[in-house]
Parts: structure tokens; C-alpha cells; sequence
């Protein structure tokens, strides 16, 4: 017997058995300092405090913003050109896309500075009915010099029924007359193959099976015709360097085994709510993901942008498909989980911000909240998958998944506590607490991009605290639910059951800030501690709502009248 497969092993062994015992100490640490609530520094009669939990926090936001930086730098000191030797599979994923936004992707797609000898675009439509033909004809619009080849599938891989096919054939032999089929397989099965390994630019129009689905058509059929699979979504508008970047990460060494680009929002003027979303994503990509990047974990390679080495994605290509949790099989959370399937296999993941693309965002408060439900089910599904392969990556890929996992819970229990238990000040303090750090991470940001906007991320807190925090636990508990979500965009969502969380969180907080001030009212103000805790209170309050007049007013009067028209062409009614 060999012993170096079994000093692998016991070393793997070791590894995960340490890793493990380093997530029970970050976990157990968080969960001291926060029910222990032990006071740093407080102020006469203990009206303001800092406590080790506030400590940690702060000290996290220092770390993911200086390594965040660090990986900045390391992206501009890489000049290494792109070699232009690797075939890529462009794939575009489609779905009642609106035709301005599927035509932008198009368009972008063509402009690509990536040789057209070296790439293959197969877009596939989930769907095959008249009312889907619209996204066929534009391709064929736009590639029409490009000679297309498109397909309408009557199936796809997997809705194909061989005894019914028979039953309807009158035959139970070989199906396709002269054919060279294997009995009670797919017919068109073999077309789509063929077409798409055989032309640069396919459109397949399939039976609708999800989005999932219509990935694992164009992964599937490409097969081994190329090294390196792209994904794109149909509302996404790509920077003609946008694959250029991603080839010039995965050549740039062999344990990458994926990388993922620059995903900003194509409509952030057409409301509040889509404006906020760009912010967002701005700082996930550059802070978040971009500090992951730098330990090579990045979480999730996104879906509008994202390159992977084809070999090792073939590997695992239908452990991906047929992914299930609670014995349901999982379609939402595609990207995620590819992400996950790649780390599995002891690969780096990363990200740059060299590459970019635009795509669309909700611009409707509700589409936006399935949206994020949506997301939201999948973060911690693909969470616990995760935690299995903490061991095959840096420390950092474990503790931030520690941070990041139950730091909702935390906020949820603080908040609680203190509208149903505390005071009037703690409640203003925990919300003044709240924009400090969201005016903390804000000012940084500002740095980093060089651009001012970036003030108005410390506005993002508020949607989070009234309406990301109860759709969480609302995701948690249906997350065995699975659609395309907000993904089709022709039609208006109709989905109000969202919203069901939020009313119960909103009557809870109501009830007890309610409750709250019948106790203070009640209380002796006239004690000097008390009389201190007023003034407080009124400093506090008014700074609190001079600080909302100010941020909504430059909103108002210098964004929205300065940027309105910026992406007025992409303007689309969802």
C-alpha cells in the first residue's frame, strides 16, 4: 500500500478536524462577546457604552477593507496581456427577457475584444412557445452575418419521455428512420449538439425547465469544444474587455478554477430602490468579494459574469443539475453553487475588477424583495454546503462565513431586546450606531471608488433593517420553494406573500417602541441620570433627523436632477 494517498488523506483529515475546531472558536467568541456584553469604555450613568462585540465587529470592517485594498492593488500590478490562446463558450441564459435589455445584451456580446475564432456564443431561450420566438428572431438580428444556427427543442435533457415517444411513433425500436440514435434517446437531442459544436453563434429554444435547466443545456452540449465556459444573463450589458479580463485571471495560474468580474446596475436611476441596489453591489464586488479574491475564495462567482475552466466544470456538471436540499430539487442558487462545486474540488475562485458588465436590477420595491428572498434562500442553502470544504481553503473563506452567518440573528435579537426592553435612547443609539458604521463604511468607499455617490450607501441600512432582515427568517422557512423569481421581466410580479414578514415585523417594532414610551412616561425625569439621558435624547433625535433631511435632499435635489437622464435608453416598465 502506497502511503502517500494515506498521509493525503490523514493530512485532509487533520485539516478539517482543526478548521473545525477554528469555527467553534470564532462562533463561540461572537456569541461570549455578544450575550456577555462586557463594557470597554462607557459614559457617566451608562448612557453611551462600547462593548467587546462592538470591538469585533469594528475590527472585521477594518480587516475586509484593508486586504479588500490590498487585492485592489494586486489587480492594478498585474499587466500580464491575455495570450489569446483558449476557446471560450459564451452562453447567455434567456427567460421573457424585455427586448431593449436582450438587445443591449446582444449588441454587447458582438462587440467583444476576444477573437470571434475563439469563441462560441449559444444563447437558450426557457421556453418554446410563440410567445418566446421574439427572443430568437433578435438573435438572429444581430448575428445574421455570422451565418446562426437556431433550434427550437421540443424537450430539453431532461423532460424527454422514451416510452411515451414510442407509444406516439407507433414503435418501440429505433426512433429516427436511418438514424444513427441510440433506442429511446432524443432525436432533437443530437441536433442541438451537433449545432451548437458546429457553429459559433446557436439560439436554442427549449422546453421551459428553469434557469438551471437551460445552463445545463448549453454546458452539456458545448461539451469538451472548449477550455473555458462563460456565463451571461439576457439583461446584462458587457464592457468589450469584459471576457479579455477573465481569460488574462485563469491563465494567470492553473489552481484558479474559476473568476468572476465587475457586476453594476444598468438601470440605478429609475428608482430609489435600484439606485440603493447599485451602491450595494458596488461594495460586495469591491469590498466584499474583492477581500475574498485575495485569500482565493471568492463565495460566489456571479451569474451575469462569470468565467470557469471547462474541464474541471464538466466534472461535476451533473452533480451541479441534479443539486437537492430536503429531499427538493434546488434550481434557484445556480450560480452559487457552481461557485461551491469548484471550491469543492480544492480550486481558487477570484475576482477582478477589470472586467465589468451592467445589468439589470428590480426597480420595484417588490420585485426587489422576491428578489433578495430569492437570494436569500440560496446564501444559506449553499452555506451549509460550504462548510464542508472550509478545510480545503484559507481560514478567512471559515471565519467570515462564521461573521456573516449569524450576524443577522444578532441584529434580529438586538433589535428585539431593546424595543421591547429598553429605553427610548437605546433604541435612538442603536440607530444612530447603525448609520455611524453605515457613514464609516460610506466614507471608505468614497475612497476607494473616487466617487462621492458612495456617501449614500450609509442610506442602505434602512432597507436592510425594515426589510431584508424579516425576509430572511421568511426564506429560511420556505426555502424548499424554488422559481425563477424575478428573472422574467414582461410580466409584473404578483408574488405579495413577501411581504407577510415584513407586517409582522413592523407591528412588532411599533408595538414595542409603543410600549416603550408608555414605560418612559411614566419614569421620574427629574433625577440627574435621567435628566443627563434627555438631553441625550433630544441632541440625539434631532441630529438623527438633520442627518435624513441632509442625505434626502442631495438625493433628491443633486442626484436625481444631475443623473436622471444618464440611462434614460435603458429605461424599461417592469
Amino acid at each position: 500500500m502506497e502511503l502517500k494517498p494515506i498521509i493525503k488523506t490523514m493530512g485532509s483529515i487533520i485539516r478539517a478536524f482543526f478548521t473545525f475546531l477554528f469555527a467553534l472558536v470564532v462562533l463561540g467568541v461572537m456569541v461570549w462577546a455578544y450575550v456577555k456584553g462586557f463594557e470597554l469604555a462607557t459614559s457617566e450613568y451608562g448612557i453611551i457604552s462600547f462593548g467587546i462585540y462592538g470591538l469585533l465587529l469594528s475590527f472585521h470592517i477594518m480587516v475586509q477593507s484593508f486586504f479588500a485594498f490590498i487585492e485592489h492593488w494586486r489587480m492594478k500590478a498585474h499587466t500580464e496581456p491575455c495570450t489569446f490562446t483558449k476557446t471560450v463558450g459564451f452562453t447567455i441564459s434567456a427567460y421573457q427577457e424585455d427586448p431593449v435589455y436582450l438587445r443591449e445584451c446582444l449588441n454587447s456580446v458582438r462587440t467583444l475584444a476576444y477573437p470571434s475564432e475563439l469563441l462560441r456564443i449559444v444563447m437558450v431561450i426557457d421556453g418554446n412557445s410563440e410567445d418566446d420566438q421574439y427572443m430568437m428572431d433578435m438573435f438572429k438580428e444581430i448575428f445574421a452575418d455570422q451565418d446562426p444556427g437556431c433550434y427550437v427543442w421540443k424537450h430539453n435533457y431532461h423532460t424527454w419521455d422514451p416510452k411515451k415517444a414510442q407509444e406516439d411513433m407507433g414503435t418501440t425500436g429505433m426512433i429516427g428512420s436511418g438514424a444513427d440514435y441510440v433506442v429511446g434517446e432524443d432525436p432533437q437531442r443530437y441536433e442541438v449538439e451537433q449545432l451548437i459544436q458546429s457553429k459559433r453563434c446557436v439560439c436554442i429554444m427549449q422546453k421551459w425547465g428553469g434557469k438551471r435547466e437551460v445552463m445545463y443545456t448549453a454546458f452539456k452540449a458545448l461539451g469538451s469544444s472548449v477550455d473555458y465556459i462563460q456565463v451571461c444573463d439576457s439583461d446584462t450589458k458587457l464592457d468589450h474587455l469584459a471576457t479579455v479580463e477573465l481569460c488574462k485571471v485563469l491563465e494567470s495560474n492553473p489552481m484558479y478554477g474559476a473568476v468572476g468580474g465587475d457586476v453594476r446596475i444598468l438601470n440605478a436611476k429609475d428608482s430609489y430602490i435600484s439606485f440603493m441596489s447599485s451602491l450595494r453591489y458596488w461594495m460586495a464586488f469591491n469590498v466584499e468579494r474583492s477581500c475574498q479574491s485575495f485569500f482565493n475564495c471568492v463565495s460566489c462567482i456571479s451569474g451575469p459574469l462569470g468565467l470557469y475552466r471547462n474541464d474541471l466544470l464538466q466534472q461535476f456538471l451533473d452533480l451541479w443539475y441534479n443539486q437537492k436540499f430536503l429531499g427538493t430539487h434546488c434550481t434557484f442558487g445556480d450560480d452559487r453553487h457552481l461557485t461551491n462545486r469548484m471550491l469543492s474540488m480544492g480550486y481558487a475562485t477570484k475576482y477582478t475588477a477589470h472586467s465589468k458588465c451592467y445589468t439589470e436590477t428590480p426597480a420595484q420595491f417588490l420585485r426587489w424583495l422576491n428578489q433578495q428572498t430569492r437570494w436569500t434562500k440560496s446564501y444559506f442553502r449553499e452555506w451549509l454546503y460550504n462548510a464542508m470544504w472550509w478545510h480545503k481553503h484559507h481560514l478567512w473563506m471559515t471565519y467570515e462565513s462564521i461573521v456573516s452567518g449569524i450576524f443577522p440573528f444578532f441584529v434580529t435579537a438586538t433589535i428585539i431586546q431593546l424595543f421591547m426592553t429598553g429605553t427610548l435612547w437605546d433604541i435612538l443609539w442603536i440607530l444612530c450606531c447603525i448609520q455611524l458604521i453605515g457613514l464609516v463604511k460610506a466614507f471608505y468607499a468614497c475612497m476607494l471608488r473616487k466617487n462621492a455617490v458612495m456617501v449614500f450607501m450609509s442610506l442602505y441600512s434602512t432597507l436592510y433593517m425594515t426589510s431584508l432582515l424579516p425576509a430572511k427568517y421568511f426564506a429560511i422557512l420556505t426555502m424548499n420553494k424554488s422559481s425563477w423569481g424575478t428573472s422574467g421581466r414582461r410580466k409584473l410580479v404578483g408574488n405579495y406573500i413577501p411581504l407577510l414578514p415584513l407586517s409582522v415585523w413592523a407591528i412588532l417594532l411599533v408595538s414595542g417602541l409603543c410600549y416603550t414610551i408608555y414605560k418612559e412616561v411614566k419614569l421620574d425625569w427629574t433625577a440627574p441620570g435621567m435628566q443627563m439621558e434627555m438631553r441625550f435624547l433630544i441632541f440625539g433625535t434631532a441630529t438623527y433627523i438633520c442627518y435624513w433631511v441632509l442625505m434626502m435632499t442631495l438625493y433628491w435635489v443633486w442626484f436625481r436632477r444631475a443623473c436622471r437622464t444618464t440611462f434614460k435608453a435603458y429605461r424599461v416598465k417592469v
